[in-house]
């Protein structure tokens, strides 16, 4: 198998590429084509870059000719390469449209053209939209409410698209919140891990009882390794973790497992469109034998304990990125002027 990883340098990328080198061994080649945006980190695959079966490629899956060149020779395709920050799409990015739209076609074009074996595309849960009770399925209708998860639902369905028109072995998969090592400090779990190792406060959304199921990253590489071989083309797979939870009770237990007070938590205006609530079943996957095992409390476990041993790791971003602060300033400043420690029920929510 020579793999093509596209966004390989990025969180859920960088720990597939790991999962893959370590089940697989020599029996991989994989190569990483990456852009280097600003979630994106070298130093993320530092462990692996020295290997025989390891290539890095810095380019952009918008670009026709770094495509071909990445994709040369390679069996399958996993792409990874999205812009995935609901607030930063919030904010008006056109590079949601550009790589999670036009990225996605330029890679199905060469796919098509070079007869791959399987060209995995990595979706998201927030395709579904939200729902106040059960769980979607994968035939449950796409429903996205903002321009990040619509920017996705589109890719989903351009991949789907080639396979329904031109049998591309098209697999897709699902997955809920991820969280774990090597995830860029705006998602909530690094940013509020990190905020509390300084004693800064954490902008948790409106009253915090939005849900989410949390999946923890090695699970989900390790359910896209097991896809490679075991998913059918043309099929949808949601890759759940079983945990969900109220936002407001995962800022809590990063607290306790950091020993801070809760009086570091700062209840701010809600963004706009925020789901309430996402589940998934994900029963399908598991017929096909493979389910999630990471419990939350043992995951979180391990991802504080990386974010405190790694000040190595994030400091350099939150301290000396200056655009990471002016996005920080941008999305928080303001929220965290009008904050209060005391949540307060949105109207019309619930």
């Amino acid at each position: 198998m020579k793999l093509l990883v596209t966004g390989g340098s990025g969180f859920i990328g960088s720990n597939f590429i790991r999962q893959i080198l370590e089940s697989r061994g020599d029996g991989v080649r994989v190569v990483n084509l990456d852009k280097l945006t600003y979630a994106a980190n070298p130093a993320n695959l530092a462990d692996v870059d020295q290997r025989p079966n390891y290539q890095f490629i810095h380019g952009d899956i918008t670009d026709p000719e770094a495509v071909r060149t990445a994709m040369e020779g390679c069996t399958d395709v996993v792409n990874f390469a999205a812009e995935t920050h609901v607030d930063r799409s919030l904010l008006g990015d056109a590079s949601f449209i550009e790589t999670d739209v036009r990225g996605v076609f330029v890679l199905l074009e060469e796919a098509r053209k070079r007869g791959v074996r399987r060209f995995i595309q990595i979706s998201t849960d927030e395709v579904y939209g939200t729902i106040a009770e059960g769980s979607f399925t994968e035939e449950s209708p796409l429903n996205p409410r903002n321009p990040y998860s619509a920017s996705k639902a589109g890719g989903d369905r351009l991949a789907y698209s080639y396979w329904a028109s031109y049998g591309v072995p098209v697999v897709i998969t699902r997955a809920s919140n991820n969280y774990g090592p090597y995830q860029y400090p705006e998602k909530l779990i690094p940013l509020f891990v990190t905020n509390a190792i300084d004693d800064q406060p954490l902008p948790l959304y409106g009253d915090g009882r939005n849900v989410r199921d949390w999946l923890y990253v090695r699970d989900h590489a390790a359910a896209i390794d097991f896809l490679l071989d075991a998913g059918e083309p043309g099929e949808v797979y949601n890759i759940a973790g079983g945990n969900e939870a109220e936002n407001i009770e995962i800022t809590r237990q990063v607290l306790r497992e950091l020993k801070k007070p809760e009086s570091l938590i700062r209840f701010v205006n809600d963004r706009p469109g925020h789901d309430r609530r996402y589940s998934l079943d994900a029963s399908k996957l598991a017929r096909l034998g493979f389910a999630s095992r990471t419990a939350f409390q043992s995951g979180l476990s391990e991802t504080v304990a990386w974010y405190r041993n790694r000040e190595d790791w994030w400091r350099p971003v939150k301290e000396k990125d200056a655009a990471y602060r002016e996005y920080y300033r941008t999305q928080y400043g303001d929220r965290l002027a009008t904050s209060s420690a005391t949540a307060k029920e949105p109207a019309g929510r619930r």
